[in-house]
């Protein structure tokens, strides 16, 4: 057949066939129409809001670490498991601390510091002296509760208690 056109019986020529309409058009306007309706169909059907009601005012934010002052650890720390204290003096730029640890008479602290650490400000004192050679206290100031918690390494035991101090009034 290739390019000729196709004869019909009595030698007449056959008309060339009709072109297809583009159902692009249609395609791309009824999927149009269809979302719209669905956008419609939702807005009417969806569930009642229910009424506001007042809620309470939202917390203000807890401050960040870096806005904590390190003279809120300043003060007089009590343990109540056992009446030993910790008085921090002052807090110094440059991480140390003028510190005391009483049980109950005075206990050399041969190091006492405090840095910002995972989120919380963390103070760190060592103790040099008769039945306390190098334990220690990692303690974090936990502001909701005004606490120091953390933990008491005991160096003749070689043993680590959970601990926490409260602020003395």
């Amino acid at each position: 057949m290739g390019k000729r056109k196709k004869q019909r019986r009595g030698g007449q020529k056959t008309s060339p066939p009709a072109p297809r309409p583009n159902r692009v058009p249609w395609i791309v306007g009824g999927a149009i129409a269809l979302l719209a309706a669905a956008v419609i169909v939702i807005g009417v059907f969806r569930p009642p809001s229910r009424p506001s009601t007042p809620s309470p005012a939202p917390a203000p934010p807890a401050p960040k670490v870096e806005e904590i002052n390190v003279e809120r650890l300043v003060g007089r720390w009590l343990r109540p498991d056992g009446g030993y204290i910790l008085q921090i003096r002052r807090g110094h730029a440059n991480g140390h601390l003028d510190a005391a640890y009483l049980n109950p008479r005075p206990i050399n602290v041969a190091r006492a510091k405090w840095q910002r650490k995972d989120g919380t400000l963390q103070v760190f004192v060592e103790l040099r002296d008769v039945n306390y050679p190098g334990s220690t206290y990692t303690l974090d100031y936990v502001l909701e509760q005004d606490r120091l918690v953390g933990a008491y390494f005991q160096a003749v035991q070689q043993q680590t208690f959970d601990v926490e101090f409260v602020r003395q009034k």
